[in-house]
């Protein structure tokens, strides 16, 4: 149900986004407590702001209350993934590169799961991180197929 609840949010919203030049990030579709939540991140290079989550969440709500496609009552959200936005497509990883991600595989690579540095190269199919550990540095390469989740990171 979540999934074809994600899917067709996501197959109305583009068309909103498109028109706006504005990007998806992704679609969320889950119960907190007592409440179902379907939300919407959206992006652009020049960032999102209060009036593009507006904009969007009066469209995709006209377009969703027109099909009725969710039985239960839900809040529907739209807003900017944030600083530390997900990475999720390979468009994602190539804009990243440079900049600081924080990565976690299905499996260990060199006995680690959880990398963290910048993201140094993605050819499509691999990741190259530059991890720092203390007073040196090493490269990992990570084939993007191992990748569980990705996101970009604030490093302090």
């Amino acid at each position: 149900m979540s999934q074809k609840v994600t899917d067709l949010t996501a197959e109305l919203v583009t068309p909103i986004l498109d028109e706006l030049d504005l990007e998806l990030v992704d679609v969320e579709f889950k119960k907190e407590g007592p409440n179902w939540f379907l939300r919407i991140f959206i992006d652009s290079d020049s960032g999102v702001d209060l009036e593009d989550c507006g904009k969007v969440s009066e469209q995709l709500s006209e377009k969703l209350d027109k099909l009725d496609p969710i039985q239960q009552a839900y809040f529907l959200e739209v807003s900017s993934p944030g600083a530390e936005r997900p990475l999720k497509k390979e468009s994602d990883f190539e804009k990243s590169v440079g900049k600081n991600i924080h990565v976690t595989t299905y499996e260990p690579i060199d006995g680690e799961k959880a990398f963290e540095g910048m993201l140094q190269s993605y050819d499509g199919e691999t990741l190259e991180i530059e991890v720092k550990i203390k007073t040196r540095k090493k490269i990992y390469s990570i084939p993007a197929n191992k990748v569980a989740s990705a996101r970009l990171a604030i490093i302090f």
